[in-house]
């Protein structure tokens, strides 16, 4: 019987060479923070680790932090937002980690592809003196759909406001 996967909702089966890369880091024993051998050696694979998703974001090693998981980086990057006063800004569809860590964040819709309205952004944007932070998708973890994060990071730019892309689901 041929086995069919249909729930690649967040989860997809582990590709071999993930598999390998997986089973490789586990032989490294050693605790990064260390200076012996193995210490030196988990430490490498690390930092291999941050250059290679630096380079994949386009941002240098040192902005790359690594958290437990999506729930807990969105949850940490908004609440420092929300700690400088910012108004938090969030496309229809953002994760529940998203909407969870800032409940009062305004949303700004989607079209019928999921893809966030610039000009409902730019609107918003304009529309309140107050410091803003956008938190978008990059890739939408249930649809696939990409977010113009280009154009966000534009208007973003434009009325100085941060912004915070949850890149979790886009690699791979």
């Amino acid at each position: 019987m041929t086995r069919l996967h249909l729930d690649a909702n967040a989860t997809e089966p582990l590709r071999p060479e993930a598999r390998a890369a997986v089973l490789a880091a586990l032989d490294v024993s050693g605790n990064p923070s260390s200076v012996h051998a193995a210490g030196r050696a988990a430490r490498r694979l690390l930092e291999e680790a941050r250059e290679r998703l630096a380079g994949l974001a386009g941002l240098s090693p040192a902005a790359v932090v690594f958290t437990s998981g999506g729930t807990e980086a969105n949850a940490t990057v908004l609440a420092g937002l929300r700690a400088e006063g910012r108004r938090v800004l969030a496309g229809a569809t953002e994760h529940d980690s998203v909407l969870r860590a800032a409940p009062e964040a305004e949303r700004i819709p989607v079209d019928r592809d999921g893809v966030i309205d610039l000009a409902a952004l730019e609107a918003a944007l304009a529309g309140d003196a107050r410091p803003a932070a956008v938190a978008l998708m990059l890739a939408n973890n249930e649809t696939g759909t990409l977010q113009p994060v280009a154009a966000v990071a534009a208007l973003c730019r434009r009325f100085r406001a941060r912004l915070h892309v949850d890149a979790v689901q886009a690699p791979g």
